[in-house]
């Protein structure tokens, strides 16, 4: 049974994650281990729920109790569930909530790069992409285009700040993914390197030598600057999408998108 709790004090202690918390310190909550996160709709707690993440209390619009939160809250057991109306959410998280719904979630340890790509072909890496939009867009195409895993260096946002999490649609939750210090480990493993960058020398995304490469990571950098020129020496290939009417590049999203639909043409069926 869903423990009910109305709201009557908008500064009551237990409803911190939710009111008072920054997302940074949400995540550095109970250092070392693993700190909460704030899942926002029922899609994105759905799917949070199915990779096993640790429901610890829920945030419900009154109105959405009998709708499609309904079966979240069959899933959440005696966790709190803390329920006002439209008005009164907003005005203690300081926007309106998606479907009306968050949840605060514990973390997960993450995995080594070793253990997350031992069975990889394609792979992408993400070096210092600071929007969380980008974040979570990259994540979609990710998973919808059939990429094995995602690498993020520490500069990037985090994939479970909540609006990363909302714009991947529960993205996050479904495809592998952690933290890179050193892109040396992925030759290592044997992955050719592919830099998402603008150059003279570059190749075409639809280069064959890409696409018969047997494990391929596509390495795309942050907005405005791209990818570091070191990062780009240290890669196999620096890899361009051919452009029209004079334009230079795509949003970082955009071109993550075009990338992967290209280069998992040979092990997804579905995108040829």
């Amino acid at each position: 049974m869903p423990n009910m709790i109305e709201i009557t004090d908008l500064n009551a202690p237990e409803l911190e994650n939710y009111a008072s918390l920054s997302e940074v310190q949400l995540r550095r909550l109970y250092e070392p281990a693993p700190g909460i996160f704030i899942a926002e709709s029922p899609k994105v707690i759905t799917r949070a729920l199915d990779a096993g993440y640790e429901p610890l209390s829920l945030l419900l619009d009154r109105n959405q109790i009998t709708g499609e939160t309904s079966a979240l809250l069959e899933r959440c057991g005696n966790i709190p569930v803390y329920t006002s109306e439209s008005s009164i959410l907003t005005k203690l998280t300081g926007f309106q909530l998606t479907r009306g719904a968050l949840c605060a979630m514990r973390r997960q340890v993450h995995p080594n790069v070793l253990e997350l790509c031992k069975s990889a072909q394609r792979i992408a890496v993400l070096e210092n992409v600071v929007n969380p939009t980008n974040v979570g867009a990259i994540f979609r195409s990710a998973a919808a285009l059939g990429m094995d895993a995602v690498l993020l260096t520490t500069g990037c946002s985090d994939p479970l700040y909540r609006r990363a999490a909302r714009v991947s649609m529960g993205t996050v939750f479904q495809i592998p993914w952690t933290y890179i210090e050193d892109m040396g480990v992925l030759k290592e493993m044997g992955f050719k390197t592919a830099a998402m960058a603008l150059s003279d020398k570059a190749i075409s995304v639809d280069d064959p030598a890409l696409t018969a490469a047997p494990k391929l990571a596509v390495v795309l950098g942050t907005e405005g600057d791209g990818l570091a020129q070191a990062t780009i020496a240290q890669c196999d290939y620096t890899v361009c999408i051919p452009m029209a009417h004079g334009v230079d590049s795509l949003n970082v999203a955009a071109a993550s998108a075009v990338a992967f639909w290209q280069l998992c043409k040979t092990k997804n069926p579905l995108c040829q």
